[in-house]
Parts: C-alpha cells; structure tokens; sequence
C-alpha cells in the first residue's frame, strides 16, 4: 500500500510554495514596487540571482548611489587630509633638500603616499566599493554582497532583526543600518573611504535611492515575516 506522507509531500510542497509567492506579492504590493521574477533574464542583477535560494522571489533590490560622491564627515576630512598631504610633502621635500639619508627620506614616503589617498584616493577607492554593492530584500531576509577582491556576502533574517534604522538625504537618498551598531559607528559611520573604518560599520544599504521607500518596504517584509 502506498505510503501516504510521501503521496503528500509534492503537495505540502507546492502549497509552502504557493504561500510563499502570494506572501511576497502581497509585501511588493504593499511597498509599491514591481516583484522581481527570478526565471526572467533581466529583473535582477546576477550577483544578486546566484545568492538566491531556489524559489526565492525578490522584493527590491538595487545598489548604493554611483559614481564620485561627498559626504557630510567631508567637512571635516577634507580640511584635514589636505592637512595631512601639505605637512608630509613639505617635510619630505625639507628632508630631500637638507641632504638627509635616504633611509629617513624613504621614511617619509608612504605619509605622503598616505597623504594623496585621503585627498584623491579614497574618494576613487568608495566609489569602486559601491559599484561592487548589491543589495536584495525578499520575504525571508536581508541580502548584501560587496567586495572590490574578495566577494563578501551578508544574510540578515528578518524574523530576527531587532533594530532597523534610516539616515535620509534631502534629495532622497540614504542609509539603512540593520541591527545594533558599534558604538564609534555614529562617529566613522559615514567615512566608509577611511582606512579601518569598516570595522565599526555593521550591515547596512548605503546610500539607497529613495531610502525612505526601501526602508518601508523593509518594515513590511519585516511584519510579515514575524
């Protein structure tokens, strides 16, 4: 006699399914912005594609802002990058003319190798970073893949993500962090270019169009995955 729990299991499956779908149909609704299909070709990009599990549908995804951009620690930081880059070439170029040893002349290179990349460099260095940033929100979780080198991949549950916080522009555009953040975060948060700063930045989508929009979406997803 056939066994009846393997009968049922296709069904028990395409009725999880089914749920599933209609429950990430009814958040991309309510968010108002279009479900991503993942069997069609242009929707998604692949980086995003080949982290999903099978059946997995998306509700938004989409990347940080391109291209060259200031931020608000600029204000700062680049009065005293320029700072930094004069006072080490001046120093180098003193040490050059007094006749110095070569040793301490070499000494002085990489501040002022230092110097060049917080001035130009790491404006150049963020920007390669974001391009290399996708960020995805299905039913089920929180995805963002970064790296320029090494692929970085980062899965948030939403049924576990207890703090979820925005930090908009006024032109729309801004910053989602996920979870309780590090407690310099509010301090290096926005200096992503900074060298070692990455260590005080938790899971976030960085500088997202229409951020409040997103950050909604989230909220939503969020409620019905609880």
């Amino acid at each position: 006699m056939p066994n009846k729990s393997l009968q049922r299991t296709p069904y028990m499956r395409h009725v999880s399914c089914l749920r599933t779908c209609h429950a990430a149909l009814q958040v991309s609704l309510s968010c108002g912005v279009r479900l991503h299909r993942t069997d069609l070709a242009m929707p998604i990009p692949e980086e995003i594609r080949s982290e999903l599990a099978p059946g997995e549908q998306v509700i938004w995804s989409g990347q940080p802002r391109q291209g060259l951009t200031l931020r608000s620690s600029d204000v700062f930081a680049i009065p005293f990058s320029l700072f930094f880059a004069g006072f080490s070439v001046f120093w180098m170029h003193g040490a050059a003319s007094s006749g110095a040893p070569i040793s301490f002349v070499l000494f002085v290179v990489p501040f002022v190798l230092a110097g060049l990349y917080l001035v130009f460099g790491r404006f150049f260095v963020e920007a390669k970073q974001r391009s290399s940033t996708f960020y995805a929100v299905t039913p089920q979780r929180v995805i963002i893949r970064s790296g320029i080198l090494n692929r970085s991949v980062k899965s948030l549950a939403l049924k576990t993500l207890q703090e979820l916080s925005l930090s908009e522009r006024t032109d729309g555009t801004g910053t989602i962090t996920f979870g309780a953040q590090h407690p310099m975060a509010s301090m290096f948060g926005d200096m992503p270019g900074w060298p070692g700063m990455d260590q005080y930045l938790g899971p976030r989508f960085d500088l997202v169009p229409q951020a409040r929009s997103v950050y909604e979406c989230i909220r939503k997803a969020q409620a019905s995955a609880a």
